[in-house]
């Protein structure tokens, strides 16, 4: 027994020394700093709609054919026609649902002859009808930022709601002169947009668009002389903007110029030929669309980088 008691005595030694070591706990293992990657470049993508009354719903096949590629705007600026469309589509209506709402749109709901005026349409039956469907809510409450054009008449000077009554707004950025009367806003009256922006590109701009794609669907001089008072009144109205509109229009980044000539400005039982001819000028204007987003892109990339300390 005395021969084995120190054989004995290492072994247990060692196995207790063994199961110390096992029951160590190890230090803990510090993880590689992880690379920083930045967020990837936001293009904000402002949406210019030009008027042209029922020529506007060509408007809505430009949206449609924009975020099916993936160029949803975030911001949108209308005048007249345009500002009827955008609000709408401002509000949280999408393109599938402005097209149902159009199909389903009698001339007889949004207009109100008023015998006082000499028969002008008034222009309430716009404004609710707009309201209605924008939730009676005021134009910074909607969805998307969003800016309706029109003109003060006392002085001429564009004027961009940005705030306040949605309806009212856009039946002031839809007054056309001669056929809807001018509507009273705080003591000033004001008229359709398309005098001095036919399409608003600087409103779109001043919204905080990194690029403006603008719609023109204005009635264009063509050697003919229009039919009927609104067609005569409509096509005054864009000789008039007509200077002014090609100015502005300089400064968007890309033109989408649907195929609606031969659409009157009253032809509502049109409104599927200038929805589907705005799908067509919107997908052609695509790869434009695609250049200009990524040359901005890197724009602001270059920015970001030349601003780090």
């Amino acid at each position: 027994m005395t021969l084995f008691a120190p054989r004995r005595r290492c072994a247990l030694v060692l196995l207790a020394a063994l199961l110390a070591a096992c029951t160590t706990p190890k230090a803990p293992v510090t993880p590689p700093p992880q690379a920083t990657v930045a967020p990837p470049i936001k293009v904000r993508i402002g949406l210019a709609l030009g008027g042209g009354a029922a020529k506007g719903f060509a408007h809505i096949g430009v949206i449609k054919m924009l975020e099916v590629s993936g160029f949803t705007p975030d911001v949108v600026a209308g005048t007249s026609a345009g500002s009827v469309v955008g609000s709408l589509y401002a509000s949280g209506l999408g393109p599938y649902e402005l097209q149902t709402n159009s199909f389903a749109l009698d001339e007889a709901q949004i207009r109100d002859v008023s015998l006082l005026s000499g028969g002008l349409v008034k222009g309430q039956k716009l404004q609710d009808y707009v309201n209605q469907l924008v939730k009676n809510r005021p134009l910074d409450k909607l969805n998307k930022p969003f800016a309706a054009v029109a003109t003060e008449l006392e002085t001429g000077k564009r004027t961009v709601f940005v705030r306040g009554n949605t309806g009212q707004a856009v039946r002031a950025s839809s007054s056309i002169p001669g056929v809807f009367e001018p509507v009273v806003i705080n003591g000033k009256h004001y008229v359709d947009g398309g005098v001095v922006s036919p399409v608003p590109v600087d409103a779109a701009r001043e919204l905080g668009a990194d690029i403006v794609v603008a719609v023109d669907i204005s009635a264009k001089a063509n050697g003919k002389a229009p039919g009927g008072m609104v067609n005569i009144v409509t096509q005054s109205i864009a000789i008039m903007g007509q200077t002014l509109g090609q100015q502005e229009m300089t400064r968007a980044d890309v033109i989408i110029r649907p195929n609606v000539g031969k659409i009157g400005p009253t032809d509502f039982d049109q409104k599927n030929v200038a929805i589907m001819e705005g799908e067509r000028a919107a997908l052609a204007a695509m790869p434009e669309i695609r250049k200009a987003v990524e040359a901005k892109r890197l724009e602001l990339l270059k920015k970001q980088q030349a601003a780090k300390p």
